[in-house]
């Protein structure tokens, strides 16, 4: 068994040599830090605008001129991934930032699997404090993985939602004077009818218009913090590139050697159970055979 192994490692020394290095970073913390450094500087993108990763989202996505804030209405939600130094304390100083602008947490994770610490927080903020909000959670970080920040323009749903709700206030006012008309018991009834349902319409409007003002007064803000950066999400380029591919798959590599060898110690740790068992399946077996052979 030794032999072939030696034999296979002969023939293969550039296969050999790649898997120790690669063996090497990843039981390697400070090894594999630095070389994931190099894992990020591929290209990612934000919808209609790239950043890199890292950088700062462009000031002209944080915020609109005044004009164009009167006249359209705009839901911004950002996506931040950082590495951090302790996951609880960040988590704490990032609530704590949220309150001060004004803001409120949406909902908030936290796990430490194998002492490998991450949170998924969601807060928000009013939107004209998105760009120091953002600001404030980037510098408590050790390092921005990937910066996320889109904006939809609701004017249009929330302009028609207007326009439905004043059609539906004057429908309501001519029933009103028809019900003050009305002598009849079956015409007084036919109104009341078409009244209520008037009113379920315009109320539900009205909690749809109440639901748009108040997401594009609040920005959503979703922020993953880890302490190990292969944890942390990332969004890869459209744009194909050779380079980004290599370091992608590469990435993607050991996390599935990161999977296989804790595969194997699992296996080890639980050998002094699976080997009795593993033994008695094969006398049964191959007792099992001998009987098949005298027959």
């Amino acid at each position: 068994m030794i032999g072939s192994i030696i034999n296979w490692v002969k023939k293969n020394k550039l296969t050999t040599f790649l898997i120790l290095i690669i063996l090497f970073l990843i039981f390697k913390n400070k090894g594999l830090t630095s070389f994931l450094s190099t894992l990020n500087k591929g290209d990612y993108y934000l919808k209609s605008e790239k950043i890199r990763i890292g950088g700062a989202v462009p000031e002209s996505l944080y915020s609109t001129s005044p004009h164009e804030t009167q006249n359209r209405l705009i839901i911004k939600e950002s996506y931040l991934s950082l590495v951090v130094k302790n996951v609880f304390i960040v988590q704490n100083k990032i609530l704590d930032i949220t309150k001060k602008l004004g803001g409120f947490m949406v909902q908030s994770y936290f796990d430490n699997p194998q002492g490998i610490a991450s949170a998924t927080i969601t807060v928000r903020v009013p939107a004209k404090n998105l760009n120091q909000a953002l600001n404030d959670f980037k510098k408590i970080a050790v390092k921005v993985v990937s910066e996320n920040l889109s904006g939809t323009d609701i004017t249009e749903e929330y302009t028609d939602i207007e326009a439905r709700l004043t059609t539906l206030y004057k429908t309501k006012a001519k029933f009103e004077e028809i019900m003050e008309k009305a002598t009849k018991v079956n015409e007084i009834l036919e109104v009341q009818r078409e009244l209520i349902n008037l009113q379920q319409q315009i109320d539900a409007l009205v909690g749809q218009k109440k639901y748009l003002e108040k997401s594009a007064s609040y920005a959503k803000i979703t922020v993953y913090l880890s302490t190990d950066e292969l944890s942390l999400p990332y969004t890869p380029s459209d744009n194909w590139h050779p380079k980004v591919v290599f370091k992608n798959a590469v990435r993607s590599l050991i996390l599935t050697l990161r999977k296989i060898a804790t595969i194997l110690i699992w296996t080890f740790v639980y050998s002094p159970l699976l080997i009795p068992v593993v033994i008695v399946i094969y006398y049964f077996w191959k007792k099992t055979k001998k009987v098949k052979a005298q027959k």
